[in-house]
Formats: C-alpha cells, structure tokens, sequence
C-alpha cells in the first residue's frame, strides 16, 4: 500500500495534478491491478495527460522510489517530482555525475545533448572513503580500481640486487672468493596476481597479495672466479685469466603470499602502504657464464648443489606510487654440506 501512495504522488505532480478532484467529465483515470494488495492509479485531467506517461521511465521513477524506502525506517518517504525534476525520467535523458576536487557535479542531458539542469555537491572525502561509491559515478569498480580498493589482476616487474648473506653462527663472508659485485648481482622476476581487499575502512584497507612469479638471481662474482659442481660439493675456482664478468644464474617459479596495510589520505588516494609475508621458490634452472675480455662466452648447466627449494619472507613498502621489495632466503641457497652456509638477500623497486 505504501508504494501504491507514492506512485500515485509520483504521477500526479509529474502530470500537474494539484487541487480539488476533477469532475468525471473532465477527467480520465488509468488502474492497473497487480494481484490482489498492489494497484497503481494514474489520474489526469485529460487523455492527452495519460497519453504522456510514453515520454517518462516509469522504470527508473519506480526504481527511484524503492531506494528510497530502503534508505529510511518510519516508512513515510515519498519521492515527489515536480515540474523541474520530472525530467530526470524522461526516456532520453542522460544523467552524467562527475566528481573533482571533492566536488560532486550531476548534470542531466536529454539525446540532443543540450543542458536540461545540474546540480552541485560538496562533500568532504573523508565521509566517502569506504563507502559506496554510486554517488560518485555509474561504475563504482572503476572507482574502487583507482584508488587501489580492489585490484583483481596485477602483473608487476621486480628488479633489484643480490648479496650473501651469512647465515646465524657462519662466518663465510670472510673468503674472499665468496664476494660479489653489487652493480653485477642483479634480482629479476616477473609476477601476475591478484590482490582482493579483505577489509576497508575510511582511511584505511587491508589486503593480501598472492600470485605466480619467475625469478633469476644472478650472483656475479668480485674475483676472476667461478663455480664448479664437483664430486663432493660446490668448489670456487679461479679461471685462470681476467674476463669481463663471471656469475651464477638461478631461475625459479615461486609463490608469494603477502597480506598488505594501505593507508589513504583524505581525498581517498593511497600515501602508504605496508605488507610481509612468506614466499615459496622451486628451481627450474641454474647455469655459470663466463665473459671473457675477448667477448667469447662460455654457459654451463648443472644445479651446482643448488637447493631446489627456497622459500623465505618478503617485504613490500610503498610511498606514493612507489614501491620497493626485500626478500630473504630462511634457508641455505647451497644443500646441506655441499658447500657454504650462505642466504640470499634481495631488494629493489617493484614496476
């Protein structure tokens, strides 16, 4: 019954129905039964006034009126339209709803795309963060996108340096041979995830990222050395000559897991965020190249005791809209007793 009111408000102010009732002379009356509770009465002062509801979206009026009974709890809504606002229902008006600069603009367009009316908002962001966004524009998931609420599919590039870590109790630093060199020693790896927010409030979201990467850790080495798989174990020997650079290369397929804190300011974009977890890389392939100074090259597989199991606890921090990353190996890069107790350690900027 309360819907049956309202529409009926709806109608007869859009058709300039005011006053006292009409005599049945002058007057022609539309009803239409819907089951047995539901009838909606169209009431005019002529039949030309019925033959105008083909202008309006009854649709969207109907619409318009069901949103307002669910925003209210007294049940005494009642969305009027009068002579300036009836045409937002018309059939080829076109409601475009731009927001900057915390501003919200409506403006409303019929298919000539001539101005009909537009109507301003001010509100304050902080009020909007973490709310629905309909107000704002007709695709709340754009909306969400940008200012990094919901990212469903990501594909980033990591690329960063290596170093050798010793790990807790060694002291393998100290031989020279293990020594790096820190430009040379680069971190490469390619991901696609995702990363769905697990909750969100006004000014701040936590997520969780998790995906699929390949990674290469390049170990170059200081000396004029390089590695050998021997019968025993991993040796570093030297070349025997000066080359432009040695190294050794091992590529893996991982997965990372990272739960994530992001933090907005009041306009709702992202000024920080933090996050940490664990990762898991299985090794696919390792080699050692060798450049020599004549620029002969030399490439050769093996998995140099390699463990083919790394896994380990990465860091990701952004500041605007940059990011940086640091991984650590919680366990040997060599198998146990194969050669020395060394970690990796990588970092850089995620693009």
């Amino acid at each position: 019954m309360r819907q049956l009111l309202i529409l009926c408000f709806i109608l007869c102010s859009t058709f300039g129905f005011a006053g006292g009732q009409p005599t049945a002379s002058s007057s022609d009356s539309l009803v239409l039964i819907f089951g047995n509770k539901t009838r909606m009465v169209i009431h005019s002062t002529d039949k030309n006034g019925i033959q105008e509801l083909a202008k309006y979206d009854l649709n969207r009026i109907i619409r318009d009126m069901g949103l307002k009974l669910d925003s209210t709890d007294n049940g005494n809504t009642l969305v009027m339209v009068d002579k300036n606002n009836s045409v937002r229902y018309l059939r080829d008006t076109v409601i475009v709803v731009t927001k900057k600069d915390g501003n919200v603009t409506v403006t409303i367009r019929e298919s000539n795309n001539d101005r009909v009316g537009e109507r301003q908002e001010s509100k304050r962001s902080q009020d909007r963060v973490g709310k629905d966004d309909e107000d704002y524009t007709f695709r709340p998931n754009d909306y969400r996108r940008k200012n990094g609420w919901s990212r469903w599919s990501m594909f980033s590039v990591n690329v960063g340096l290596n170093l050798f870590t010793n790990a807790p109790g060694s002291n393998a630093l100290t031989d020279d041979q293990y020594q790096l060199r820190p430009i040379g020693s680069r971190f490469v790896s390619l991901a696609i995830g995702q990363r769905p927010v697990l909750a969100r409030g006004r000014r701040a979201a936590l997520s969780v990222y998790y995906g699929l990467e390949f990674a290469w850790n390049n170990f170059m080495f200081e000396n004029d050395n390089t590695v050998r798989k021997g019968p025993a174990g991993v040796e570093f020997v030297p070349i025997g000559q000066e080359v432009q650079k040695s190294k050794l290369t091992a590529a893996t397929i991982g997965i990372p897991l990272v739960p994530r804190v992001s933090f907005y300011n009041q306009s709702g974009k992202k000024v920080f965020h933090i996050g940490a977890g664990p990762y898991v890389n299985y090794r696919i392939d390792s080699y050692t190249k060798i450049k020599y100074e004549n620029d002969e090259k030399d490439r050769f597989r093996s998995n140099y005791y390699l463990n083919d199991l790394r896994y380990g606890l990465m860091t990701h921090l952004g500041i605007g809209k940059t990011n940086f990353f640091v991984r650590y190996d919680l366990n040997p890069l060599f198998e146990e007793d194969r050669g020395p107790d060394l970690r990796a350690l990588s970092f850089g900027i995620t693009l």
